[in-house]
């Protein structure tokens, strides 16, 4: 999810300003998916090649989940997204948190995160604004804890799943595209220190 006006990418989840119309540009690299949002509107097919516009007003705040409605593969029934609408001022103090690169690491296990991170194949597929992880293939992970679920909705961002997803993402969602990334147990557990941080 890209805020091309505050330079802001996200994954998974969204927010929006209440009482405001927000026009979402839709687009797709592979395969036809279908952006169904029903609390908040209708179906948009994303097509190869084609762009498609849908606006939305979320009248009041809370959560609001999403879907694709259309068969796209393997995973297709767990390819979910949620919308968060909140009160205008409370969106532009976390439009504008986003907007900032990641925190530097503030503790000895943190910092030992980092430089797994940037060792390992992580950086090669990720970004983190504010480090030399430049990957564009995987979501940009600048604010990973911020967001409440993981893998397009499929599990929570805690740390058990999160550490489950880093060792191998293949026995919780087959098929994508994030090869198990073998470490050692202290690698693993400074990286999952650094990604927590990361608000």
């Amino acid at each position: 999810v890209r805020y091309p006006d505050a330079g802001v990418v996200t994954a998974n989840e969204f927010r929006i300003p209440v009482g405001r119309k927000v026009e979402v540009t839709l687009t797709s690299d592979d395969v036809i998916h279908s952006f169904w949002l029903p609390a908040l509107d209708g179906k948009v097919d994303m097509v190869p090649g084609h762009t498609n516009h849908l606006t939305l007003t979320a009248r009041k705040a809370g959560v609001y989940r999403g879907q694709c409605a259309e068969y796209c593969g393997l995973q297709h029934a767990r390819m979910a997204f949620y919308v968060r609408a909140s009160p205008p001022a409370e969106y532009a103090r976390w439009l504008a948190a986003q907007a900032r690169a990641a925190r530097a690491p503030s503790t000895a296990s943190q910092r030992a995160g980092l430089t797994a991170f940037l060792d390992l194949p992580c950086a090669s597929c990720h970004t983190i604004r504010g480090t030399s992880a430049d990957g564009r293939l995987g979501p940009d992970l600048t604010h990973l804890a911020d967001r409440s679920t993981l893998a397009a909705g499929v599990i929570p961002n805690d740390r058990g799943h999160l550490g489950g997803w880093i060792a191998n993402s293949q026995t919780i969602k087959p098929g994508n595209l994030m090869p198990p990334i073998p470490m050692d147990p202290s690698q693993l557990q400074g990286l999952l220190d650094y990604l927590q941080s990361l608000r």
